[in-house]
């Protein structure tokens, strides 16, 4: 698999805090054993960037740091104002065993003031990459959102923040969390910390540990907790749900997945079966939609043929010519692509190759994580797709800029001299897998959902997301048991890609069904 695949598939950083005394309301300094940093694996810094070893001073380094601050806010709504405070700041987490502070996170937390804490629900939020901050998830569900879709995806797009008319905050308070090393959080100590950080299990240990402290430090306990996650963030919701029941000793009342992948394992498949099994829907609904809208109902022939006929076929393999010329024709059918060009891939087309041969002749790429936004291809002549990708790049900059001026502007919190990291690509290419081919999320899910029988899951799809599409995590679902009430776990697939909350009629009806999980409709 390509360098590049894996950069869009884990696709997103250093100064230590203030002393003590400088230090903000939501400051303090147990984190769990879990946290400390691994043996040295003998990393290296990244050329450019100065190694941070443990015996640094803080106190040199920690005066720019800014203490939380809590700012009054309204937005209007269909139904009337929405009057909510909003909160910037981090949380600093430090090694339980010699109390050396490894990692401040970065947070905003948004919260109905007059709302009764006991019976108000919170909702933790994260994106994933690994490497990105939350500010997709921010300016999607959050109070104020920028436009997503269409003519927006240009890096040049005036970053212009909307009120938000399906933002989540009318039914539950919203916390978005930025991972280590992303947004304006900040790694400390050296590069054995930022190793065990950026690894999976460590990932998770301190995401878990910040949901709990932020749970503690504002007195939020008995709230109806919820945990959600955007892709690498979907495959961090199940395991940092069963930590919390487990580990934190914090109840989670549900979770809520869009586009996640939950077993990574897929990829090791040297056939490739799974993943055009898993992708054919998403590529008939980008060619169908090229006609007219599309819904997942559209789908269920599609969806029936690729686990029946077409796999059956692929398993026959490419020496059986009756199977490939069946595949070949069917496929054509389905996609609208030339099927000489079909026929000698046979049948067998990868999602980047897919992403060119679907727009023809007409010099433009599709993205990835969303097949009906495409992109001038910069070398139309070229075998293989060499674009950036129109929707996660194009987006970039408008995102980025939005997020400093909410911080700087809105919420008035401003790291003097420092960076928001929306994406950190350093995270994502020193990501430790550990095995690859063991990394799923289903175990825990599993697990939650039986230890918990008042827990509820929304999983959330776009129809053509090629990234993480659809029909894989259906098949994946469909295999676990009801545990009681088969609605527990609830499967949505909506209009749109990765993103899908970008297009207007999607986002509202993401918001309805996950008001209806929080509110036990």
């Amino acid at each position: 698999m390509s360098s590049k695949f894996w950069t869009a598939i884990a696709c997103a950083v250093l100064f230590a805090l203030p002393a003590s005394a400088q230090r903000g309301p939501n400051r303090g300094g147990d984190a769990p054993t879990q946290a400390q940093p691994a043996p040295a694996q003998g990393a290296q810094p990244q050329s450019g960037q100065p190694q941070q070893g443990p015996d640094r001073s803080a106190a040199a380094i920690t005066s720019q740091y800014p203490r939380d601050v809590t700012t009054q806010h309204s937005i209007a709504l269909p139904a009337g104002p929405l009057n909510f405070t909003a909160t910037a700041g981090s949380i600093r987490l430090s090694n339980a065993q010699t109390g050396q502070p490894t990692v401040d996170i970065a947070y905003i937390a948004y919260q109905k003031p007059d709302a009764d804490t006991k019976t108000r629900p919170v909702t933790f939020l994260f994106n994933g990459g690994p490497g990105y901050a939350s500010g997709w998830l921010n300016l999607g569900v959050g109070p104020w959102r920028l436009p997503m879709a269409g003519d927006a995806t240009a890096p040049s797009t005036q970053p212009v923040l909307l009120d938000n008319a399906e933002t989540w905050l009318d039914f539950t308070d919203l916390v978005f969390i930025d991972p280590p090393g992303t947004g304006y959080g900040r790694i400390l100590g050296n590069d054995d910390i930022r190793k065990r950080l950026w690894s999976v299990q460590g990932d998770l240990d301190v995401l878990a540990t910040t949901i709990r402290r932020w749970v503690e430090q504002n007195n939020r306990g008995l709230s109806p907790k919820f945990v959600g996650g955007e892709s690498y963030g979907g495959f961090r919701t199940p395991k940092i749900t069963h930590m919390l029941q487990t580990d934190q000793g914090v109840g989670v009342n549900g979770m809520i997945m869009l586009s996640p992948v939950l077993d990574f394992g897929r990829f090791n498949l040297q056939s490739g079966l799974w993943d055009l099994v898993a992708r054919l829907p998403a590529y008939a609904a980008t060619a169908r939609e090229k006609k007219a809208p599309v819904t997942r109902q559209d789908m269920l022939d599609v969806e029936q043929y690729a686990q029946g006929e077409f796999l059956a076929d692929l398993l026959k393999g490419p020496r059986d010519l009756a199977a490939v010329a069946r595949l070949t024709t069917k496929f054509a059918e389905l996609t609208g692509i030339d099927p000489l060009i079909v026929k000698r891939y046979g049948a067998r087309l990868g999602m980047e190759t897919f992403a060119r041969e679907i727009n023809g002749e007409s010099g433009r790429v599709s993205s990835l994580y969303d097949a009906r936004e495409t992109g001038f291809d910069p070398y139309p002549n070229s075998f293989r797709n060499n674009g950036d990708d129109q929707l996660r790049l194009g987006l970039h900059a408008p995102i980025t800029q939005a997020m400093v001026d909410l911080y700087h502007n809105r919420l008035k919190w401003v790291v003097e001299n420092g960076r928001y990291q929306f994406q950190n690509e350093q995270a994502g290419r020193q990501w430790d897998w550990g095995n690859r081919g063991s990394v799923e999320a289903v175990r825990d899910l599993r697990q939650s959902l039986a230890l918990d029988p008042k827990l509820r899951v929304l999983v959330g799809h776009g129809l053509t997301d090629l990234v993480t599409p659809y029909f894989e995590t259906k098949m994946v679902l469909d295999q676990i048991p009801a545990y009681g009430s088969a609605d527990r776990l609830r499967f949505e697939v909506y209009p749109g890609g990765h993103m899908f909350y970008s297009r207007d009629d999607s986002r509202k009806k993401f918001r309805d069904d996950v008001r209806g999980l929080i509110e036990g409709k």
